[in-house]
Formats: C-alpha cells, sequence, structure tokens
C-alpha cells in the first residue's frame, strides 16, 4: 500500500518514521480537458474509516553538508527519487541552504558548489543568468511543483521554497517540452509545506550598502490527525545595492496549503512576488571593431543610467493532488496559472565600442503581460512480470501562454555616447512608440516510462518515450507597425532509455541517452529560397555515463556526458537547422561531512563546448561562446570544537576564460572568487536566534563576466551580508 505525507517527524532512538494510518476507500474524479479551460478536480467523500489501524516505518530523507543538501530530487513524472536510485545525475538543496546562502535568487543557491552550473556573478541583471553544462537555463523554465510556467517569470524569491531541485542534461521525457527550450538541465521548485512541529520564525536582513529586510514564516498544522497544513512566508527587502546608483525592492507574499487523507493527498500554493530595481543593468554588447577588452572598471560602476528601471509583479496558482485506487496504482493530477507584467525602461543596447572603454547608448523600452497555465495527468503502477518488477507511468502535460510584448526595444532618435571610467548617461526620453507583439503558445505531451528491476532492484533499467506538440504563434520583428505572424504546429517523439545498477547499498553505476527539445521555426524573411518552410522543435541528445558513491555521511557524484544541440544554419540562401554545439564534459562533485567538525560541498567541471558544424569557416571547430573550460568550487563550514554554536565558513570559486564571440578572438580573463562567512547559534530570552555573516568577494576583485543578453557585464563588487533569525 502506498501512502503519501509531508514530512513526519523521526523516532530519535531508531531514526524511523512512525505512523498510523487507516485505510479507506476515497474516489477521486479528474476531468481534464486540454485547451483554455481550467482542469477540474474532483474529490469524493471517505466511507467510514475501519477500526484497524497500520504502523509504517521508513527510513527518512538524508541532508549532507550540514543539512543543506537532500539525496531526495524530483524526477518529473517518475516522481521523487532518492539519487543513489536515480539514473541521472540530480541534487537538491534544502531551505537550510537558502537560508545560509543569504540567496535572494535561485542562481545564488544553487551555483554556489555545484561546478556544473554557472552564473554571471553580476548584479542588478533584469533575469537570472544561468547556464547548466554550458547551455543557457532560462528562468522561464523553471518548474513549480512539477509544472511549468507557475514560478515567477524573471526572478524567483527563494524563501517559498523547501526544495530546490536540479536534474543536468535534457529531459523531455520526465517533465515535456521547456516552453523556452531549455535543454543543459531542469530546475524545479518544491513549495514550503507546514511541518509536523509549529514554524514560527523571523529573519531580519542587511546586505551592503544600505539594503534592510524581513523575512516572516509561519506553519501550522491542524485537525484530529494533523492532517491540514498551512504555511506562509512573507517577505519585504529594500534599500540600496552594493552597485553605484542601484537600488532594489524586492516583495513576496506565499501561501501554501495540504490536506492528506488515508490514501489522498491535495497541496495548494499561491503567491504574490513584486519587485523594483532603479539602475539595473543588460551589460554591454561588444561591437565588431573591437579587437581587445578594456580593463574593467571599478566593480561598484553602475553601468547603466539612473532613470532606467525594472519593475516586475508575479501572480501564480497552483493546485495538485494524489490518489491511490490500490495498493499498486496511484492517479495525480495538477493544474495552474500565473500572470506576469514587465515593464522596463533601459538602454535597449549598451554597445562598447573600442578598447578604450567607449560605450554607444540607445534607449529601449518594454511593457510586457504574460498569462500561463499549465497542468498534468498521470498513472503510477507497480507490478511483476516473473521475476522482474515494473514502475509503470502514463501522463500528459499541457502548457499555454498568451504573451503581449509592446515593446520600444530601439529609440534610434535617443542615442549618446560615454565612457566606462567616467559614465555621463543620455537624458530619458519619455516618448514611446507603442505596439503588440503577440506570442501564443500551446504545448501538449503524452509521455510513458517503465523502469523495470532485477535481481532484487540491484539492477534497474528505464524505458520511455514522449510524444510532443507544439502550436505556436510569434510576431516576427520589431519597431514599426505591427508586424507578420510566424505559425507553427509541429510535433516530435523523444525517447530515452536509462540503466543503473547497485554495486553495493553505496555504490552506483549508471548510464543514460536523453533527449530534449526547443521549438523549431518558420521561415519568415523572403531572402531564403525555403521562405514559409516550417521546422519541428529541434532535438538536443546527450549520453552520460556517471558513479555515485554514499558513504553515509559523505557523498561523490561523477559524470562523463556528451550533448549535441542543433541550431540556425545559413547558407546558399537558404535557413536550416544544420549547425550544432557539442558539449562534452566531466563533472566531479562531492558533499557531505567528512570529519566531525567539516562540512564539505563543491567539484569540479570540465566542459569542452565546440561548434561542430558552423556555416562560417572562421568559427568552425571553435569554442562556444560564454561558457568556461574548467570551473573549481569549494565550500567548506567548520564548526569550532571549543565553541560548538559558531560555525566557520570559507567558499572558493574559480572559472576559467570565457570567448565572447564565436571567433575566439575576444575572452574574459579566469577569476576566482573567495567569500567567508560566519553562523552563531544563540539563546535570547529563551528564543534561539541564529546569526548569519557572509562577506562575498572578499578581496573585491574587479572582473568582466558574460550573461545571457549581452556579452560583458561587471561582477559583484564585495558585498556585505547579515541575518539574525529568531524561533519563537
Amino acid at each position: 500500500m502506498t501512502f503519501h505525507y509531508q514530512k513526519i517527524a523521526t523516532c530519535p532512538e531508531n531514526n524511523t518514521l512512525n505512523v498510523k494510518l487507516s485505510p479507506s476507500r476515497i474516489a477521486l474524479l479528474v476531468a481534464v480537458q486540454f485547451g483554455t479551460a481550467a482542469l477540474p478536480v474532483g474529490l469524493a467523500h471517505a466511507e467510514e474509516q475501519a477500526d484497524e489501524s497500520i504502523t509504517v516505518y521508513g527510513q527518512a530523507n538524508k541532508a549532507y553538508a550540514a543539512g543543506q543538501i537532500s539525496t531526495t530530487s524530483n524526477m518529473g513524472m517518475l516522481g521523487d527519487k532518492d539519487f543513489m536510485e536515480t539514473p541521472f545525475n540530480t541534487i537538491g538543496y534544502t531551505e537550510k541552504q537558502i537560508q545560509d546562502q543569504h540567496a535572494q535568487d535561485i542562481s545564488e543557491v544553487i551555483s554556489a558548489s555545484d561546478p556544473s552550473v554557472f552564473t554571471s556573478g553580476a548584479t542588478g541583471l533584469n533575469l537570472e543568468s544561468i547556464k547548466i553544462r554550458g547551455f543557457d537555463s532560462a528562468v522561464g523554465d523553471m518548474m513549480f511543483n512539477g509544472l511549468y510556467g507557475i514560478a515567477p517569470y524573471y526572478r524567483s524569491t527563494p524563501e517559498m521554497y523547501q526544495r530546490i531541485d536540479v536534474l543536468k542534461g535534457p529531459s523531455s521525457l520526465l517533465n515535456g517540452m521547456p516552453p523556452n527550450g531549455s535543454v543543459g538541465g531542469a530546475i524545479n521548485l518544491v513549495p514550503k509545506r507546514a511541518q509536523e512541529t509549529p514554524t514560527t520564525s523571523f529573519t531580519g536582513t542587511y546586505m551592503s550598502d544600505s539594503q534592510f529586510g524581513g523575512h516572516l514564516d509561519l506553519g501550522r498544522r491542524f485537525g484530529s490527525d494533523n492532517q491540514f497544513g498551512l504555511r506562509f512566508n512573507g517577505v519585504f527587502r529594500d534599500g540600496d545595492a552594493s552597485v553605484d546608483n542601484q537600488e532594489k525592492q524586492s516583495q513576496l507574499a506565499s501561501l501554501g496549503l495540504d490536506w492528506r487523507g488515508n490514501n489522498a493527498m491535495i497541496e495548494a500554493d499561491l503567491y504574490i512576488s513584486k519587485e523594483h530595481v532603479d539602475g539595473p543593468t543588460r551589460g554591454l554588447k561588444v561591437g565588431s571593431n573591437v579587437t581587445e577588452l578594456p580593463s574593467p572598471p571599478s566593480s561598484n560602476t553602475a553601468l547603466a543610467p539612473d532613470w532606467a528601471y525594472n519593475d516586475s509583479q508575479d501572480k501564480g496558482i497552483m493546485v495538485r493532488g494524489e490518489l491511490d485506487i490500490n495498493s499498486h496504482i496511484t492517479t495525480y493530477t495538477a493544474i495552474g496559472a500565473s500572470r506576469t507584467d514587465f515593464k522596463s525602461n533601459i538602454p535597449s543596447t549598451i554597445e562598447l565600442t573600442d578598447s578604450e572603454g567607449n560605450l554607444k547608448i540607445t534607449q529601449g523600452s518594454v511593457d510586457l503581460k504574460s498569462t500561463r497555465t499549465s497542468g498534468e495527468i498521470g498513472v503510477r503502477s507497480n507490478f511483476s512480470t516473473g521475476p522482474v518488477e515494473h514502475q509503470l507511468v502514463i501522463n500528459s502535460t499541457y502548457f499555454n501562454e498568451d504573451k503581449k510584448d509592446s515593446p520600444t526595444r530601439a529609440m534610434s532618435s535617443n542615442t549618446g555616447e560615454t565612457n566606462i571610467y567616467n559614465p555621463s548617461w543620455i537624458v530619458e526620453n519619455q516618448s514611446y512608440n507603442s505596439y503588440e507583439l503577440p506570442v501564443d503558445s500551446t504545448q501538449v505531451s503524452y509521455g510513458i516510462a517503465d523502469t523495470l528491476s532485477f535481481a532484487n532492484e540491484t539492477f534497474l533499467l528505464t524505458l520511455g518515450i514522449r510524444h510532443q506538440s507544439v502550436d505556436y504563434r510569434n510576431a516576427v520583428g520589431i519597431n514599426g507597425s505591427i508586424p507578420p505572424m510566424t505559425k507553427l504546429k509541429e510535433s516530435a517523439i523523444t525517447p530515452a532509455i536509462a540503466a543503473l545498477y547497485k554495486f553495493s547499498p553505496t555504490v552506483s553505476l549508471y548510464a543514460n541517452y536523453a533527449e530534449g527539445l526547443t521549438n523549431g521555426t518558420t521561415v519568415t524573411k523572403t531572402q531564403y529560397t525555403n521562405y514559409g518552410e516550417s521546422f519541428a522543435p529541434q532535438k538536443t541528445k546527450q549520453t552520460e555515463v556517471g558513479l555515485k558513491l554514499d558513504l553515509n555521511t559523505f557523498a561523490h557524484t561523477l559524470s562523463i556526458f556528451e550533448t549535441k544541440e542543433p541550431g540556425e544554419y545559413e547558407k546558399d540562401n537558404t535557413l536550416s537547422y544544420d549547425a550544432e554545439q557539442r558539449n562534452r564534459g566531466v563533472e566531479w562533485g562531492f558533499y557531505g561531512t567528512l570529519w566531525e567538525d567539516y562540512s564539505l560541498a563543491g567539484g569540479i567541471a570540465y566542459t569542452d563546448a565546440e561548434l561542430t558544424k558552423s556555416a562560417d569557416d572562421n568559427t568552425q571547430g571553435k569554442q562556444a561562446p560564454k561558457v568556461p573550460k574548467v570551473q573549481a568550487k569549494l565550500s567548506l563550514e567548520w564548526n569550532l570544537p571549543t565553541m560548538r554554536e559558531l560555525t566557520l565558513i570559507g567558499q572558493a570559486q574559480y572559472m576559467s576564460k570565457q570567448y565572447i564571440n564565436e571567433q575566439n578572438t575576444l575572452s574574459v580573463s579566469g577569476e576566482t572568487i573567495f567569500d567567508l562567512g560566519a553562523r552563531y547559534q544563540s539563546k535570547i530570552a529563551e528564543k534561539n536566534v541564529t546569526w548569519r555573516l557572509a562577506v562575498n568577494n572578499v578581496t573585491d576583485e574587479d572582473y568582466w563576466t558574460t550573461t545571457h543578453y549581452a556579452d560583458l557585464a561587471l561582477g559583484a563588487p564585495r558585498t556585505v551580508m547579515l541575518s539574525a533569525s529568531v524561533d519563537f
């Protein structure tokens, strides 16, 4: 029999779960219509419960590295899995990691110690900039409790999440096609749930230069068996950032509700998130005439005018339900919707024109509205065929986005020049042209996967396939009258195969072949000989082998992978998808308690990102831009033996040089950034108080980094962060 619960307190004597449950019959009525309508979910009343009860004992989920890294991650349609039983490279970060990292967005959590994740390190960008295994991972492709399109669109405040899962590599079988085509990995945000013991905490925060904030976290369970749960999180931050002329304000209110029965559970989440940034930047574009990059200015230099701003508001709601039909079959469904309103008045381009640091600025603005609906429905079953055990999953996913983008991306009438060492910006022009660039995208998929277990679960083989269809309409071009529409209606099939062999309970060997999908396109320019041709979703293909070692208090993962991503290719006046970027890499990651008083997390990643197929002979075989070949990261925590309340923290991140163009003629140098910190546990008026201090970029290095939208940005200057958390 399968039971569902969020978190059950462990018995301290034997680290087991002790839960009393009564069997009953519950009918879950599910109807799903894939269209603009919502997914209705009905739940019948439970019959009278039987008198007998069943006591279930199970091992509690472990957490490594001082409770910051979870051994469990979400695997999409396969459900939550322990990392030792997963034939992919996965990692999960707990809410303790979010707190200890002083994180204000998701990228700061997942990039702190994982060498396969690259972030720019810049501050004030209008959205999070993330690469996984050398490929861009769009913020809009982050999943919220397993669904695309529900999380905030540009930046997600992490205080509302209890776990952040990262699956490396393409995963169209497990999750369906990401709306924005991310293929390097999948990020799933797991919202907080009420725990067995009440939660009442307040955290006061400070970040240099003068940004102050507070975070309230409340959680309670109700009912005769604690079957109802409520978790509220509220965040407010406001003040000057560490970069000159930059101010940030963030607001969050989130509510997580859940009900858990004997054979069923329902979860509901809703949130509203706001962010306003004065003086944001998209980074610098490097002009074609630049032959050498200038030295970076002081890292607290504002590379944006003081009139620039970003203003975003996100609202989201989601409901998920599960029902155990019997001991072999579980059904589940989820439905969610979200809306983003984003306004920005910011230079559309700031172009570096020479090696002296001179810039050309062109003003632009954006007014975007996006409404998204997402859902899934599925069945999980377990059965046997002779000596072989099966875990069969069938599911269907749905995603729709209706977006109105009303931009004046480039105002050629308002341009100017300045210099990075002594910036003086153009005056804002508040007269904008306005028209809509509509986008309407609908994605529907059907997937099936079977995990076969042999020799008492010593060997696991997962076979699966997914059919993905895309109906996409997008306005072509910007600036001017309302442009024509691109219409695309195509489909693709993505198979996957993955195997895992357990040499022992502590050693697992795995291998997988998986594919990812990116939206195709329609050729809309009449200059091409294949004008009007439509391309199906493009396939990124990955092969990977890896080894996992679990030493109970310390874990290692070693992965070797090759990923091939197609790209647009222009030759002989014909547009095709014959270009290719091939990333080959080796990753070693580790985390846990190595010695009694020391916790470690980190690793080394080598990524050879090569342009293997290019229409330009000058770029054929070159290293792909914005991908460091080597990243190495280490986070060390030392709990002082003579003062157990005090933990000293040191972090180091190294990244090798990165080319910023496909010709490999310009590059930013490699850098090593050091962070220091401390954590102190105390009691004030019988209340537990945790003090946290962090100094990032402690040596105040001035360095160039690369970003998603542009070629260059300044890495963040020395930044001091302090917080105090009180548990009531």
